[in-house]
């Protein structure tokens, strides 16, 4: 079954959709995007995608940091993405990835002048991290970027290569994630997640003001750990030694959902394996993000029309 892929305002064979070697965004990383996922619910034949809305809604406030001027509203946007998750109609989980970017082919740093445009396109994505087992991480060499250098809040293409220089020294020196420190020296994120720890039973992550990405993903998780486990959760600055005596620590992100550390610059987390808050946040999330908790119902939009069976299996 031929994939699609949404390109020129049309949707087109995903082979089809390709853009110049001259194009702005690819030379100067003049784009933004998103992450979303989407999640497959077999016994009910249904593909749920994560807070679309609100993944829309924070792509277009990157668009206006950037200067991107795009022809779509937020709903707009989402019903784009579900017509498109039903034409490639995976039966597994899928990651969606928007893209509002500088599309001229010109030579040029700047972000005036230039034409904007948007495509989207959907591909298999298993997980990120291992989920069961907990991810081993160090503390990068590499700081977080600044938001007077390239606003952190802002899914910009060319700020990821701070993440992935970090990541890929992480993976070298045989950790599974970097840990990123702000220019102060405060913790910050991961590579691709927000961080969270858990000290003398409140849940603590880093504050927006430490140069982090606001996700999504962290959102729910703080309405989660709020609602459903009584939790106080505490946005306030984090120290590095503060993750070593850590009774937990997880990551979340789209990728990553919601990951359990286990390991951090070679000193065990807590008792080193998954801790019980972790696992409680994990199970919960889980079900919410796969349509099975309908107190959650309006953080997932059903893609598939009901009785229609997906056509795109793995392998």
């Amino acid at each position: 079954m031929p994939q699609f892929a949404f390109f020129k305002k049309q949707f087109v064979p995903l082979s089809e959709a390709r853009v110049g070697i001259m194009t702005h965004a690819l030379n100067y990383g003049t784009a933004c995007f998103e992450g979303i996922r989407g999640n497959w619910n077999g016994d009910q034949g249904q593909m749920y995608l994560f807070r679309l809305e609100d993944h829309y809604r924070r792509l277009l406030k990157s668009c206006h940091i950037l200067k991107i001027r795009l022809p779509y509203t937020a709903d707009q946007l989402s019903q784009i993405t579900v017509e498109l998750v039903a034409k490639n109609a995976y039966e597994e989980d899928i990651y969606v990835r928007p893209i509002a970017y500088k599309s001229s082919e010109t030579v040029g740093v700047r972000l005036h002048n230039l034409e904007d445009d948007f495509f989207l396109f959907v591909t298999p994505f298993g997980p990120y991290l291992d989920a069961d087992k907990g991810a081993k991480c160090c503390i990068s060499s590499w700081r977080r970027i600044d938001d007077n250098m390239i606003p952190p809040r802002a899914k910009v293409t060319g700020l990821y290569v701070n993440s992935a220089l970090a990541k890929t020294e992480a993976w070298e020196n045989g950790y599974d994630e970097a840990i990123l420190l702000s220019q102060d020296g405060h913790v910050s994120e991961g590579s691709g997640e927000n961080i969270f720890v858990v000290l003398d039973g409140n849940l603590v992550t880093p504050p927006s003001s430490d140069n982090i990405l606001k996700g999504i993903t962290r959102d729910a998780v703080i309405q989660i750990a709020r609602n459903e486990l009584s939790l106080d959760v505490v946005e306030r600055p984090l120290d590095r030694s503060e993750l070593y005596i850590a009774d937990e620590c997880f990551m979340t992100g789209t990728a990553a959902n919601v990951t359990p550390v286990v390991e951090i610059d070679r000193r065990s987390v807590g008792s080193g394996k998954v801790g019980k808050i972790t696992r409680q946040i994990q199970r919960v999330y889980h079900d919410i993000i796969r349509g099975k908790d309908a107190k959650y119902s309006r953080w997932c939009t059903p893609a598939y029309p009901t009785k229609t069976k997906a056509r795109n299996k793995k392998g």
